[in-house]
């Protein structure tokens, strides 16, 4: 039988040492805790807080992450595309997602704030709505995208071509006009 876990504080714990038991997680808040690398298969975690933890390189094959707030956290390389997509949410503050992928990933009215997600893969997501407040998107790949009402006013570093995503009332800063129109090869002055 699985382990059940319910409004639990972990903190410091290396998952490397002492590894996190298959189950369920609710409630639960994990403190500067270390997953790096760590095997997070099948578990599920429920309206969970991770402050932060180093999940790089974590493997995320059927978790699910159900209204989960990540806050400080290095995570780096993941493949959220792996993911139990049945109620999949998760926001994101000052958070380290470079090289991770989200690809084909639904993430409506996700928000990501003052994150950097240098080389995130976002092709063929779903990011109706989605926030991204202060983040640095360098790099980050916007293919066959859903961005409708999506907000970027304050991020910036983004690519975003117009014609092979829907950006249908997003938002967008003058500043990042030139990241729209890259492709054209023109100079805005």
């Amino acid at each position: 039988m699985d382990t059940y876990v319910t409004e639990r504080t972990f903190q410091k714990v290396n998952y490397q040492n002492a590894p996190l038991p298959k189950g369920e997680y609710e409630n639960c808040v994990f403190d500067q805790c270390d997953f790096t690398s760590f095997d997070l298969s099948e578990i599920r975690f429920i309206e969970c807080r991770f402050n932060e933890c180093n999940l790089s390189l974590a493997k995320l094959i059927r978790t699910a992450f159900r209204d989960i707030r990540f806050k400080g956290c290095k995570m780096l390389g993941l493949h959220f595309e792996d993911c139990n997509e049945f109620g999949l949410s998760f926001s994101f503050d000052n958070c380290q997602l470079n090289h991770s992928s989200f690809y084909k990933t639904k993430l409506n009215k996700t928000v990501f704030r003052n994150s950097h997600l240098h080389e995130v893969d976002f092709s063929e997501c779903d990011l109706k709505s989605v926030l991204f407040d202060g983040c640095d998107l360098t790099g980050a790949a916007f293919e066959n995208t859903n961005l409708e009402k999506a907000d970027l006013s304050t991020s910036f570093n983004y690519t975003i071509d117009p014609e092979i995503n829907r950006i249908k009332k997003a938002r967008f800063s003058l500043a990042g006009l030139p990241g729209l129109l890259n492709k054209y090869d023109i100079e805005i002055l």
